[in-house]
């Protein structure tokens, strides 16, 4: 029986929130979590800290319109109560009611200026309610309060990756490490700064970590598979990208990732195996695979091959002007009659009139010089 005293005991000093303990039963059954009699329980109490209970327990049970509605009654018979406005805020957010978050957190941040999470969940409230201009001001303001608030570090060096202001990003990134070395969202992000800036060999370990620390999603192993292939390791580029294939053989990008690095290291043939394999797969990506294809022919200096393959990917998709572009160029490489090359380079400029520069200038310039072929071959 003394055991039981004691454990009673204990439960009645650790409640959350509570000075005191306010009724043995009641907050025993909170501690243990039977929340609908600890509600029950609580209902026969008068005061502000039994309402506060009766709050957290529709809240832990996951009735948040009634936990509200609790927060809210005692917030509005006392709207100084920090803790109850706090409690409220946060489960506003978790309820996607973002404006009135934002208003709980700006009626903290007036009570208590001095409280960095104050203005982390205020920023919070500010980027859920996509005011994202608003919330990095008020994650700055948090570090300015406290230095150390990782959550504020993050959520800043996350904007400016996105941003793609690798400086801004960094900084915060390495501020955050300097806390706290071996956090996988900030070194999943400088990895992807370090990716985003080309600097693949500097990524890869930044990646590779992220690995070792339990955090294998999909895009991990891309980019790495990526990096590995722009640094060259194309044996760990093929190893990582038949890792994916092994999570999902239906993924016919992966495919294609593997046929560029065999194409790179001029196994042309086993590229096309891959190629192919995507092509089965998952339909309809014919042009994409068969343009995958003439890049290779092209490569084994077969240009009726490539031409072929273009004009079957231009079938599978007439929209993309890069596909007709080389329809044209392949065609001009290969064919001996000017007015057909003439006809190609033509449509071009009907069907894509607007499109990038180099290739409008260019098919102009060749439009220029095969009409003076054609007249020149007249005379």
């Amino acid at each position: 029986m003394k055991v039981v005293a004691l454990l009673i005991v204990g439960i009645h000093m650790v409640v959350a929130g509570a000075q005191t303990p306010i009724n043995a039963t009641a907050d025993s059954l909170y501690m243990l979590g039977d929340y609908t009699k600890a509600i029950n329980e609580y209902a026969k109490l008068e005061g502000g800290v039994a309402g506060l209970q009766i709050a957290r327990s529709y809240n832990a049970i996951g009735n948040y319109e009634k936990a509200i509605i609790q927060y809210e009654s005692l917030t509005s018979a006392n709207s100084t109560n920090q803790l109850a406005l706090f409690e409220l805020g946060k489960l506003l957010l978790k309820t996607n009611e973002h404006t009135k978050a934002t208003k709980v957190f700006m009626q903290l941040v007036g009570l208590n200026t001095v409280n960095p999470e104050y203005q982390y969940y205020l920023g919070e409230a500010k980027r859920k309610d996509d005011n994202v201009a608003a919330s990095i001001k008020h994650y700055k303001k948090a570090i300015a309060i406290d230095e150390t608030h990782l959550r504020s570090l993050f959520q800043l060096a996350k904007y400016y990756t996105v941003k793609q202001e690798r400086d801004k990003a960094l900084d915060y990134i390495e501020r955050g490490l300097d806390l706290y070395a071996n956090d996988v969202s900030l070194i999943n992000l400088k990895a992807l700064v370090l990716y985003n800036d080309y600097q693949y060999k500097n990524a890869i370990p930044w990646f590779e970590n992220v690995l070792e620390l339990g955090e294998t999603k999909d895009y991990v192993y891309e980019k790495l598979a990526d990096s590995y292939y722009h640094n060259w390791e194309f044996t760990k580029s093929k190893d990582t990208y038949k890792i994916l294939l092994g999570r999902d053989d239906k993924n016919s990008q992966t495919y294609f990732e593997l046929a560029r690095v065999y194409e790179k290291e001029k196994k042309l043939d086993s590229a096309k195996l891959f190629i192919n394999w995507a092509m089965d797969v998952q339909k309809p990506i014919f042009a994409q695979g068969y343009s995958a294809l003439a890049e290779i022919a092209r490569q084994q200096d077969d240009i009726n091959e490539a031409f072929s393959y273009y004009e079957m990917a231009y079938k599978e998709n007439s929209q993309d002007a890069r596909i007709f572009y080389n329809v044209c160029t392949t065609y001009d490489n290969s064919g001996t009659e000017p007015e057909k090359k003439l006809a190609y380079y033509e449509k071009f400029l009907k069907e894509f009139p607007n499109e990038h520069p180099f290739y409008y200038e260019t098919v102009k310039k060749r439009i220029k010089e095969l009409k003076e072929q054609i007249h020149f071959s007249k005379d």
